[in-house]
């Protein structure tokens, strides 16, 4: 069987990425991981043998340790890298995000306390106008797969 591409890339597509094979996935719950992802946890993966197949992450060394990539273009969180070279990537900017579905959590008395009860929150009571309104929207984000080119033509503002 043959094995899954392990590809991704941020939101606009000036940076791609393929990986080898992944290591552990988790979630994040420390104060810096919630401010890197904007959201109530930073959920990543060790990557091996990582090559960034179009364009190249920014850094910014949110620690004494640690140095978090995103694109520099659109701002999407792709993981970040460790002081010892270890990589880690964001599960969301995979291109299938269920091939690095996270198995732990960490940091945990950093969780806050709403996140216990999130996959409780009632749905949107309106499903018809939730659908209406998704309906009228037109994506400018890079598709889930690699393409031949970039940048695209619509979506920076100006």
């Amino acid at each position: 069987m043959p094995q899954p591409e392990l590809t991704g890339g941020c939101q606009c597509g000036a940076v791609r990425f393929r990986a080898g094979r992944l290591g552990r996935s988790a979630i994040c719950h420390c104060r810096m991981c919630q401010k890197a992802f904007g959201s109530f946890f930073g959920p990543l993966v060790t990557a091996y043998e990582v090559e960034w197949t179009r364009g190249a992450p920014k850094y910014f060394r949110s620690s004494n340790k640690w140095r978090r990539g995103f694109c520099g273009a659109c701002g999407t969180p792709l993981g970040g890298v460790d002081d010892d070279g270890g990589i880690e990537l964001a599960v969301g900017a995979f291109d299938d995000p269920m091939l690095a579905a996270p198995v732990v959590q960490f940091n945990r008395r950093d969780r806050l306390p709403l996140f216990d009860t999130l996959a409780a929150l009632p749905p949107q009571p309106d499903a018809d106008k939730e659908l209406a309104h998704n309906a009228t929207i037109v994506s400018h984000q890079h598709p889930d797969h690699d393409t031949d080119t970039w940048p695209p033509r619509e979506g920076f503002a100006a």
